[in-house]
This record gives structure tokens, C-alpha cells and sequence, in this order.
């Protein structure tokens, strides 16, 4: 298969490493010194490239930011069966802008990223595929995460959207809570250092990308329950209250027990 990505960053790299040797694969970057460290591909600079390329798959791998309108650069030269595919974390509006497009679509969100993961090892990390779009697309994607051991599961734009909302945008706010309050520690303790390592892979995120999930449409009620969670804990320190401080304890360790001992 002829595989175009869209853009030389972190992820678009990624994808080049691990389908270059089973498809013929090209890479358009508006950079060219982005595409110095990708190998055994094409590196396209202007459209023209694009459209001799003929290619039967696009994978957007831009910034968040620009997902949409790096789509609509490169649809003039795409041959109309071409399958456009995003591995965005953020759906917004893409559901509604493929069915306009007057391609086939695949969206799908490897929930895994170069700050965190292990590149190498994937067999612990998570990818979504959305069950929108195209039969042939989605089996695509689906055949190539399994290679990769990576654990599938399928859900809708909306169920994604959800999904994101809890398991992106909650360790991003809580993130942003301890560093919001943070002092400099000249002898941290364990917990904290482990703290401030995950600030740092966080706060090193694109800013954009980070606005669209908080401003996802369903994070709002989850920011909302670490207010009240904190509003009791404060009750709780205020009053010193030692028996309802063991009952929380006991509640949050509960809550938590079935994932913890799965790590």
C-alpha cells in the first residue's frame, strides 16, 4: 500500500519506523530539516509530490492544532478512493468534517506518546479505533496495532470523546494543581520527585493540545469531582477528624484497588 503521513514529528516518525518496511511510504513536511532523521521513505516538500505519488492513505500526524487544515492542503492532489486517516486524542469536530470531505475515513487514537511509552515495548499501552468511517481502514489500523501488541478497543467519536475526558483530562488537572501550588524542594522526597517527572512530561505538551482536552466538552463534570473530592478532604484536615479521614482512605483505596493491582 502507498502510505502518505503528514508530518516529520515525534509520531509521524513513529509511524514511518513501523510501516516503511512493509509499504511504500512518503512523508510531507513544509520543514525539511524535521525529515533529517526519517529513513526508507519519500520526503515530499510541495503538493505536486503528492499527487505523483498517487498514495491510497493518508495519516495525519500534525499538531493538533492544524490537524483539520493539513487535511484540506493536501485533498486537492489525493486520489478520490484515498483513505484519510488522524490518530488525534481530540475528536473535535473531525466527525463532521470527514463526512463532508468525500473520502473514506479511518480516525483512531494510539493513546501512547514519545514522553511516556516505551516505543519498543507497547504490550502495557492502549489504542482506539473508532467504529466510524471505513470497513477496510479500521481492519488496516487493526492489524497494525495488534502487531504492535498494542490493546485495541473500538468506540464511537462520542465514546471517545468520554473516555478522553477521564482518562486524559483528570491526571492532566491534577497535574496542574501540584504544580500550580508547587515549591522548590532542595531534598525532595520519592513521591515528589515522581510527581514533578510526571509535570514535566505534561507541561512539556503542546499548549494547544492540552487546551483542546480540557476544553473537551465532557471534562467540565470531571474537574468538577476532583472540586468536591477536595472540598471533603479539606473538611476532613479543617476538623482533624481521624475516623472520617480512615473511612476516605478506605473509600479511595477501594476505589482504586481492581487497577492498581493490575500494574
Amino acid at each position: 500500500m502507498k502510505i502518505l503521513i503528514l508530518g516529520a514529528g515525534k509520531m509521524g516518525s513513529f509511524f514511518l519506523d513501523v510501516l516503511s518496511f512493509d509499504h511504500e511510504t512518503a512523508v510531507y513536511e513544509k520543514d525539511p530539516k524535521r525529515m533529517r532523521f526519517t529513513y526508507n521513505c519519500q520526503r515530499f516538500t510541495t503538493l505536486d509530490e503528492i499527487k505523483v505519488f498517487e498514495p491510497q492513505l493518508v495519516i495525519n500526524a500534525v499538531t493538533l492544532k492544524y490537524t483539520i487544515s493539513a487535511f484540506k492542503e493536501v485533498m486537492p492532489v489525493l486520489p478520490q478512493d484515498c483513505i484519510i486517516s488522524d490518530i488525534s486524542s481530540v475528536k473535535t469536530n473531525l466527525k463532521e468534517f470527514y463526512e463532508q470531505s468525500g473520502h473514506p475515513y479511518v480516525s483512531t487514537h494510539p493513546m501512547f506518546g514519545p514522553t511516556f511509552a516505551n516505543l519498543g515495548q507497547l504490550s502495557e499501552e492502549n489504542a482506539i479505533i473508532i467504529t466510524e468511517g471505513d470497513y477496510m481502514g479500521r481492519i488496516f489500523f487493526k492489524d497494525l496495532y495488534s502487531r504492535l501488541g498494542l490493546n485495541i478497543y473500538e468506540y464511537t467519536f462520542e465514546e471517545h470523546d468520554k473516555t478522553v475526558a477521564y482518562s486524559l483530562s483528570t491526571p492532566f488537572v491534577s497535574t496542574f494543581v501540584f504544580s500550580a501550588v508547587m515549591k522548590h524542594q532542595d531534598a525532595p522526597g520519592t513521591t515528589f520527585k515522581r510527581h514533578l517527572r510526571i509535570a514535566k512530561g505534561v507541561l512539556n505538551e503542546d499548549d494547544y493540545l492540552l487546551q483542546e482536552i480540557l476544553f473537551n466538552p465532557y471534562t467540565s463534570a470531571q474537574v468538577a469531582q476532583i472540586r468536591n473530592e477536595l472540598g471533603e478532604l479539606i473538611d476532613i484536615i479543617d476538623n482533624k477528624d481521624a475516623k472520617r479521614m480512615k473511612a476516605y482512605l478506605t473509600k479511595i483505596r477501594n476505589n482504586v484497588k481492581q487497577d492498581i493491582e493490575n500494574i
